[in-house]
């Protein structure tokens, strides 16, 4: 899956004063990625805010990121919950034509066993006729994939081809790339490790700060694939700083301010997400300011 190695980025799903979808802010979000160097991008993740959208504004959003792309870069979907019926009636009636590949989280909030992410994703690999990009972010779903999870369910299936890792663990994101097939993907999903993780052999980053410096970030990851060490990390450095602001308050809250202060779209966003406060603002429009 050469289309998955390389930056992708979350997309966040911009809103107007009224909360509504806003077609002109997405249709700008997407261009800035693809006229600044992103290899792939992601739609209604986590950072879309997908938890908050009906089926229409879903549609949406989707409807118009194909558009705007228009086949210049690869994309992906989310598709995940934890009712793996409903998961997997999504996968079966959604047209998925446009995309290269499916991101799907882990079941959140019930908790399941190993055997039980094992089986959750046994029935959406039968299912699906994409190939599937597991998602494992601990930090929302209440539990962890292990390494041995994401081994099996590689060799088991060959539709599943990656895992974004987002648990921040460099150790256990070691232990995914040397457990998996020759071929599979351990894709960063953690900002602040992605370029270590590269470095250790993953593939990339799915990528939230990616969207807000996508030039300079998608630079980083480039030099680390080829490991050009030192280049790459004078990059990260320059970035580390804003990392930690744009999630100190919440995401998508913080990258959302970004975009707003680069006049790409709102900082809006829904209940119960609410706004960065006046003080981090500040900080991130300094950083901006000198960066």
């Amino acid at each position: 899956m050469k289309d998955l190695i390389g930056t992708g980025v979350a997309l966040v799903t911009p809103f107007t004063a009224n909360f509504e979808v806003d077609v002109k802010g997405l249709e700008s979000v997407v261009n800035f990625q693809i006229e600044n160097g992103i290899d792939y991008l992601v739609a209604l993740g986590t950072t879309g805010e997908s938890a908050t959208l009906s089926k229409v504004e879903k549609q949406l959003v989707i409807d118009t990121v194909v558009s705007v792309n228009d086949g210049r870069v690869p994309l992906v979907l989310g598709i995940g919950g934890n009712n793996t019926a409903e998961v997997v009636a999504e996968f079966q009636t959604r047209n998925l034509d446009a995309f290269t590949a499916i991101l799907s989280v882990s079941p959140m909030y019930s908790k399941p066993t190993q055997e039980g992410i094992y089986q959750h994703f046994s029935e959406i690999a039968k299912a699906s006729d994409k190939p599937i990009i597991l998602y494992n972010v601990p930090g929302r779903t209440g539990s962890n994939i292990e390494p041995e999870t994401v081994a099996r369910l590689a060799y088991d299936f060959e539709n599943i081809v990656a895992v974004k890792e987002a648990a921040g663990d460099i150790v256990q994101a070691i232990k995914m790339i040397d457990q998996t097939p020759e071929g599979f993907l351990v894709i960063s999903g953690d900002d602040m490790i992605a370029l270590p993780m590269i470095l250790s052999g993953g593939a990339g980053v799915i990528s939230v700060i990616g969207q807000g410096f996508p030039k300079e970030f998608s630079n980083m990851v480039k030099l680390g694939l080829e490991r050009n060490v030192n280049p790459a990390y004078s990059i990260y450095y320059k970035i580390v700083p804003v990392i930690d602001y744009i999630f100190a308050e919440g995401n998508p809250a913080g990258i959302k301010t970004v975009y707003s202060i680069l006049g790409i779209c709102s900082d809006k966003v829904r209940l119960p997400l609410v706004g960065v406060s006046a003080q981090l603002r500040e900080k991130i429009e300094r950083f901006i300011d000198c960066f």
